[in-house]
């Protein structure tokens, strides 16, 4: 059975989540509302996504089941004390902010408040996201269950913890914009040593494309795939010793561990 959907901001990443549902046809045009701050965007969406853009936050609570919480995080305080005479206890409220708890949203809007935290990325524009979703104390195990398989139709969705979903903030919810660095400066070095941009960067996008596929068929670990490629002797060997020598793995450890504690300091 269908649920009603509504979006309390109508920015990149609820767009993505909304034109995702869409493209799968988990939800229809008519499921989906959002509003936005001004009557302009409001048009704008509506005519960017197909569905009813309002602007009035209190009626899209009124007239939805689920709520989506999609605003920058702070404007979370703002939006949640906007709406709490409006949340009944037959509605689902779901966050996108960033390092917003489960509890201080039920802190607003009441202790029994369902309330189910979600970390997007924005692939799931093209069906292929990666969410990570905590529940509330008062959250049923359906409530979860129906985030979760929304979010399968645009990408995969795990389960994880709250304590956890900083974690998930770093690697998934600001990773696209690493891994388009990386694949964007592998570019740039293959234009540099002597090879048109356009095709090294087609090398670079399709080169991970491929990993990443072989890495999630693989029953192999990523170590063991590494050393299938990286063979004693070789190019890729040393290649992947210089990598050891500068030690790319703290690199990337600092780069979670720093973001991750930027989402923490986001929340409340």
């Amino acid at each position: 059975m269908n649920r009603k959907l509504g979006f309390i901001g109508c920015g990149k990443m609820a767009s993505a989540i909304i034109g995702g549902v869409i493209s799968s046809k988990f939800l229809g045009v008519n499921d989906i509302q959002a509003s936005e701050t001004s009557e302009d965007k409001a048009k704008q969406k509506t005519l960017e996504l197909g569905i009813n853009v309002i602007t009035d936050n209190k009626e899209l609570v009124k007239t939805s089941e689920v709520v989506f919480i999609a605003t920058t995080p702070n404007f979370a305080e703002t939006v949640l004390n906007e709406i709490k005479d409006y949340v009944t206890p037959d509605k689902l409220i779901v966050s996108i902010c960033a390092g917003v708890t489960t509890g201080f949203i039920q802190s607003i809007l009441g202790e029994k408040t369902k309330v189910v935290r979600v970390m997007p990325n924005t692939p799931a524009l093209v069906l292929e996201g990666m969410s990570g979703v905590c529940k509330g104390k008062s959250a049923g195990v359906n409530d979860v269950k129906f985030v979760v398989d929304l979010l399968s139709n645009i990408g995969k969705a795990i389960e994880v913890t709250e304590k956890q979903m900083d974690i998930v903030t770093a690697i998934s919810g600001s990773g696209p914009a690493f891994y388009y660095k990386v694949i964007n400066e592998i570019a740039r070095a293959g234009e540099k040593l002597g090879l048109d941009y356009e095709k090294s960067l087609t090398l670079s996008i399709q080169t991970a494309i491929g990993s990443a596929k072989m890495l999630l068929a693989s029953d192999k670990s990523a170590e063991d795939l590494i050393s299938s490629v990286a063979t004693k002797g070789g190019c890729t060997r040393v290649g992947v010793d210089y990598m050891d020598e500068v030690d790319t793995s703290d690199i990337f450890y600092n780069l979670i561990d720093k973001t991750a504690k930027k989402a923490n300091a986001l929340g409340r």
